[in-house]
């Protein structure tokens, strides 16, 4: 990877990690919808002069409802769902959590999209999940008050992601990513249309809640999804993808210096647990030739 791809990646681990500290700020006030909406809805705005030309303006109209589905299952459900994760759990722990998106997209590509697992992504699997259980270790609490449900809603985020992402590469694969982007930005931005303004806040909003909001939408999504797509097209899927292990670490880093959040041991133990196996999951650590099992 080039000196310019490492700062490329670096800066948008930072972006994404960055994202979980301005839910963390944002979604109490705005709540978790009509953040959502705020962020895709600038998101597809600053997104929408990549669409000028007019082949691409075709192929959105071409592609409408893979786009619509795509919209939802990689933007709005999982972003809404964090958002809410965030108003309980820490924005580092909500990240890590999170890291958790491999062992989705594998286990629903080899359930629905026919997709082999290989023995190095089982080993992966099974590292990263028990790096989530000791991470949850004493939080799974489901009475009035407990984390319990909001684990869960970080968790149903990552099946999200994982359906979106087999479904992107089921489907969409041929459409230029600037039409992937800014596409399922504006899909996301509609579903949330509705529900976002019935949930606005009756209470005005502080200035900091709105930066965190303007800068979830303008740095974490629309400057990220540029800066991720000129990675993906000039290092590679697999370069790209260790991504996954550097945003947790950005978001502990960045919760600590700014929110003042604890990084406990169980907290770090589980964070080397859960990100060592997404690391040989995705292929990023590398063990022996891989044999498909199924």
């Amino acid at each position: 990877m080039s000196p310019a791809d490492t700062l490329r990646l670096l800066l948008l681990s930072s972006l994404w990690g960055f994202s979980f500290i301005f839910m963390r700020v944002a979604a109490p006030e705005f709540g978790a919808v009509s953040l959502i909406l705020l962020r895709m809805t600038l998101g597809a705005l600053l997104l929408a002069p990549l669409l000028a030309k007019p082949e691409y303006l075709r192929l959105l109209r071409q592609n409408l409802g893979p786009l619509l589905v795509l919209g939802l299952t990689t933007s709005a459900l999982p972003y809404t769902l964090l958002a809410l994760a965030t108003m309980r759990l820490e924005a580092g722990f909500t990240s890590l959590i999170n890291a958790a998106t491999p062992i989705a997209t594998a286990l629903i590509g080899a359930t629905f999209f026919a997709t082999p697992i290989l023995r190095q992504q089982i080993l992966g699997l099974t590292l990263a999940l028990i790096g989530v259980a000791v991470l949850s270790g004493g939080r799974l609490d489901f009475s009035a008050g407990g984390d319990g449900w909001f684990i869960l809603s970080a968790l149903a985020a990552t099946l999200c992601y994982g359906f979106g992402g087999n479904y992107s590469r089921t489907h969409l694969s041929h459409l230029p990513s600037r039409v992937l982007a800014a596409g399922s930005c504006a899909a996301a931005a509609v579903m949330l249309l509705v529900p976002g303004l019935l949930l606005w806040p009756e209470a005005p909003v502080s200035d900091t809640a709105w930066g965190a909001a303007l800068g979830l939408a303008a740095l974490s999504t629309a400057a990220a999804l540029l800066l991720y797509f000129k990675l993906l097209g000039s290092a590679g899927a697999t370069a790209a993808s260790t991504v996954t292990m550097l945003v947790p670490v950005s978001a502990l880093a960045w919760g600590f210096l700014l929110l003042g959040e604890s990084i406990s041991l169980q907290v770090l133990v589980g964070m080397v647990v859960t990100l060592l196996g997404t690391g040989i999951a995705t292929g990023v650590v590398r063990l022996r030739r891989k044999k498909p099992l199924m």
